[in-house]
């Protein structure tokens, strides 16, 4: 059997791709105006603070898994809910770096919480979410205000949680 070195790089890139989303709402049964489901998903607290049962990402934020999705956009804040696998999406990996410093920076306004299909796949099948990354922004009175299917840059983002912030 050959070596094709085109071959290689074409699989390459699709095994790459498996897992990231495009950038349209196909992939999502929810759409912007209806209810977050409430959706219990395993939290910190319920690992006994491992938070490696939680991700697959390196450096996580412990503050992205104090909330269940089902508390998080019933508390009455606005609520930052992404949907990434970075052990397998490069994009996940770097969405969730740009989140850290904006959660960093919204402190107790806004609660974020991080789903890891490999550790909450439910809440994928609750969303309806067929891709990585994948963000909600969730209004203080649990309705979804924007959807963003991929990877998302800081002005976009900035935006989108001053208006939520707002509201």
């Amino acid at each position: 059997m050959r070596f094709h070195p085109g071959v290689a790089a074409l699989v390459g890139v699709l095994l790459w791709g498996v897992g990231c989303s495009h950038d349209d709402l196909s992939g999502s049964s929810i759409r912007v105006g209806d209810v977050a489901p409430k959706v219990h998903t395993t939290k910190l607290s319920d690992v006994d603070g491992d938070v490696n049962q939680l991700t697959t990402y390196r450096f996580p934020d412990r503050e992205m898994y104090q909330y269940s999705i089902d508390e998080a956009v019933s508390s009455g804040k606005p609520s930052v809910i992404v949907f990434a696998t970075p052990a397998h999406c490069t994009q996940c990996d770097e969405q969730l770096q740009l989140l850290k410093g904006i959660r960093q920076q919204h402190g107790d306004d806004l609660i974020f919480v991080h789903i890891d299909q490999y550790k909450n796949s439910s809440a994928y099948a609750a969303f309806g979410v067929r891709g990585d990354p994948w963000m909600y922004v969730v209004d203080r009175k649990g309705i979804v205000q924007y959807i963003m299917p991929g990877r998302t840059l800081l002005p976009e983002i900035s935006g989108i949680l001053d208006d939520v912030l707002k509201g």
